[in-house]
């Protein structure tokens, strides 16, 4: 089974800018069949005016973009609420936590972030430090 990986705005930024660690590990996520994703709200989170608008239309064509709708923002919310914290501070990583939850396993998630993505997500999603 191929599995998951997801960015979060750490993640996708460096896309964005032509990381090449991390577009190496993307390259090699895709080839290996892994899911490449993010979140419609992440992307927003990731908006970066240094990077030409074009180069963020092509990234993106080539990753899955997951909205978030009721199912996505309803299990971000109790994420929120079973974790204690602030939709204020956290909807962005819970939405991607929701998602992550949801996604075809194996998950990794690449972050910035690892500790709330790690509350979040739980033992069955692999966090990586970016």
């Amino acid at each position: 089974m191929p599995g998951t990986l997801l960015l979060d705005c750490a993640g996708l930024s460096k896309l964005y800018q032509g990381d090449r660690a991390t577009t190496i590990r993307i390259e090699a996520a895709r080839q290996e069949g892994i899911r490449v994703g993010t979140t419609a709200m992440t992307r927003l989170e990731a908006e970066y005016d240094r990077v030409h608008p074009a180069r963020i239309r092509w990234v993106l064509s080539r990753i899955d973009v997951h909205g978030v709708g009721r199912a996505v923002s309803d299990a971000a919310a109790e994420l929120l609420r079973s974790n204690t914290l602030s939709g204020h501070k956290y909807a962005i990583d819970a939405a991607l936590a929701a998602v992550a939850r949801a996604a075809e396993p194996p998950v990794t998630i690449l972050t910035s972030d690892p500790e709330d993505l790690t509350m979040l997500c739980g033992p069955r999603i692999k966090i990586v430090k970016v």
